[in-house]
Parts: C-alpha cells; sequence; structure tokens
C-alpha cells in the first residue's frame, strides 16, 4: 500500500463519517432521564461510553478506508453497506435519548449489530485485517443490544406514554 495525498484525503473522509455519525451522541446525551433509569448491575460506568466509542469508531473508519484503497472488486458493495450502518448507528442516539424510546432503540441496536455482522462478512474476502478490526465494534454492540434490551425491561413504564 502506497501513501498518497489521495488515500490520506479518503482517510480523512472515513474519519469525517465516523465523526458525524458519532456526534449525534452530542446531540442526544443520556442526561436525568437516563440516569433515573433502573439499570442491570453489569451496566458500564459512563466514562466507559465515550472512550470505547471512540476508539470503535477509529477502528471502524481505518477498516473502511483499508477496504477502499484496495480498490478490490466488491469494495464498492461492502463499503454501501458500511454506510449504512453508519446511519443505523448515528440513529440509535436519537430514537433512545432524543424520543426515549428504548424498544424502538433496541430494534434500531439489532438492525447496526446486523449491519456490522454483514460488514465483516464483505470485507473479508476484500482485507481480512479491515474484518477484524470491526470485531471490538460487534462485541460492544452486543453488549450494547443487551443493555438496551434490560433497561426496556426494568423500565416497562417508561415504554407507556400517552
Amino acid at each position: 500500500m502506497m501513501i498518497t495525498p489521495e488515500n490520506l484525503l479518503a482517510l480523512a473522509i472515513f474519519v469525517l463519517a465516523n465523526l458525524a455519525a458519532a456526534s449525534t451522541g452530542a446531540f442526544f446525551r443520556p442526561g436525568a432521564w437516563y440516569a433515573a433509569l433502573a439499570k442491570p448491575p453489569w451496566t458500564p460506568p459512563n466514562w466507559a461510553f465515550p472512550v470505547t466509542w471512540s476508539v470503535l469508531f477509529v477502528l471502524n473508519a481505518v477498516a473502511g478506508w483499508l477496504v477502499w484503497i484496495t480498490g478490490a472488486p466488491g469494495a464498492a458493495a461492502a463499503l454501501v453497506l458500511y454506510g449504512v450502518s453508519l446511519v443505523i448507528n448515528a440513529s440509535w442516539s436519537g430514537v433512545f435519548f432524543g424520543l426515549r424510546r428504548m424498544e424502538a432503540g433496541f430494534f434500531v441496536v439489532c438492525a447496526l449489530w446486523l449491519s456490522i455482522a454483514a460488514i465483516i462478512v464483505a470485507f473479508a474476502p476484500i482485507s481480512v485485517i479491515a474484518a477484524g478490526m470491526l470485531g471490538p465494534y460487534l462485541t460492544w454492540v452486543t453488549i450494547a443490544a443487551a443493555l438496551n434490551f434490560r433497561v426496556w425491561q426494568l423500565n416497562p413504564e417508561e415504554t407507556v406514554r400517552a
């Protein structure tokens, strides 16, 4: 792989796309509503979320870039799926925290999980390294889905609103 200005520009675009997806978390913050919800004892500490998501978005950006720079057959289709996944990821904070819809948030996070799994499958024949870089992302989204579901279960009164 040769580092060229075009490749560096592409990396910047992947970083910006991931930053855009991550930024919804800044607009739709957990706040007092989330703090007051019952949560399982295995809920990660609040500081773990931004730290973990930052690392995962960096890995995701580099993984997408690694696939893009190959120019391999199938890379374009895999990257379309990648883009769809970023949109799904970006929507979760707005659904869960913004709309306060835990049940809808659970379905969004499940769609995100499926999209990440599909991206790993699509990336693997193009770049095993890129596919492997998404393993921690899939693991964290598995935890997030379980947490979303359990918080929804523990707070049924929050899903019954006029």
